[in-house]
């Protein structure tokens, strides 16, 4: 077994003691604040926080300590949340641990001990990317269900229902993600929650400045009072005109996206191809030395020049 390896190996297993070491100091976290805390009810149930509940023995329970020991978890759920992806607090860091670790070990196995260093923390946060990507693409979905939404609300009120009931219908009649997300507010209601304080969770799931235009136009006329439906209704056809706006910019700028996308993918596509008509070709960037780096900054770069181009791209409507 070769020297790196071995490194490899005592490096894993401080660090795994370690972490066994500090999860006797962890704090203990309440089952039924967790399973609360998706409703947005952790911090109280009738107007006072929930009794302690006895410890119970859950899968992975350790690493669940240790997470909120160290306040991640709280972020971690939230953003598992938004993504509408259904693993738990420690099974995706767990993913994450594991991705870490295997990108170390493939850095070691094929480089050196210096590029698996590099990669792990590569693999480690890359399903935080997919996590955000996910959300991006359910919050976008959601704004584009928004104007119907509010139009079949506004027809709801209209022909008699009261708000809870126009929102369950919305949670029965229209397509996912707002089906989803409307049923976790009357879901919400029916546990206690006021209705105020179930759609402001809502609009922090989805993070949408149109959403929190239609919860503060609710939540003033349950103080000031008022005709809601009329409110709703402008507020629909501001929306619609929104996404509309939005749709025409996508469209202006697909060309720059797509090239975007073409010159991150290019280098890949010729290093394939240039692997595939002389394998020896790459051969001297995996000698020992420090040719090893060259691919790792090359990537590092190809995925900054991404990310700037898009953050370019990302224009504000």
């Amino acid at each position: 077994m070769s020297t790196p390896l071995i490194a490899a190996l005592l490096v894993a297993f401080a660090i795994l003691s370690f972490f066994l070491a500090l999860q006797r100091m962890a704090p203990q976290r309440d089952p039924m604040e967790a399973r609360l805390a998706e409703y947005g009810l952790s911090n109280y149930v009738n107007g006072s926080r929930p009794k302690e509940q006895p410890k119970e023995r859950r899968r992975f329970a350790v690493l669940s300590r240790l997470l909120h020991g160290y306040g991640m978890d709280a972020k971690l759920a939230h953003a598992l949340m938004r993504a509408d992806i259904p693993l738990t607090v420690a099974e995706f860091a767990l993913i994450m641990l594991a991705l870490g670790a295997g990108g170390f070990l493939l850095g070691v196995w094929r480089l050196s001990s210096a590029a698996g260093l590099l990669l792990a923390p590569v693999c480690a946060i890359s399903p935080l990317f997919y996590l955000k990507f996910k959300a991006g693409r359910r919050r976008s979905a959601f704004i584009d269900q928004l104007p119907d939404l509010l139009t079949l609300l506004v027809g709801s009120l209209r022909a008699g229902y009261g708000l809870s009931q126009a929102l369950e219908l919305v949670a029965r009649e229209v397509p996912e993600p707002a089906s989803k997300e409307f049923g976790r507010v009357v879901r919400a209601t029916g546990l206690g929650l006021p209705l105020q304080r179930a759609l402001e969770a809502m609009a922090e799931r989805i993070e949408s400045d149109d959403l929190d235009l239609m919860v503060t136009a609710i939540n003033v006329q349950y103080e000031m009072g008022g005709n809601l439906s009329a409110v709703l209704e402008t507020i629909s056809d501001t929306i619609r005109q929104r996404v509309r706006v939005l749709r025409e910019v996508n469209t202006l700028t697909a060309q720059q996206r797509l090239t975007g996308t073409i010159l991150a993918l290019l280098p890949v596509g010729l290093a394939v191809g240039m692997t595939m008509i002389q394998p020896s070709y790459f051969a001297p960037f995996f000698e020992p030395g420090w040719p090893q780096m060259l691919p790792l900054v090359a990537i590092g770069q190809m995925v900054v020049g991404y990310v700037i181009i898009q953050k370019i791209l990302d224009i504000k409507v």
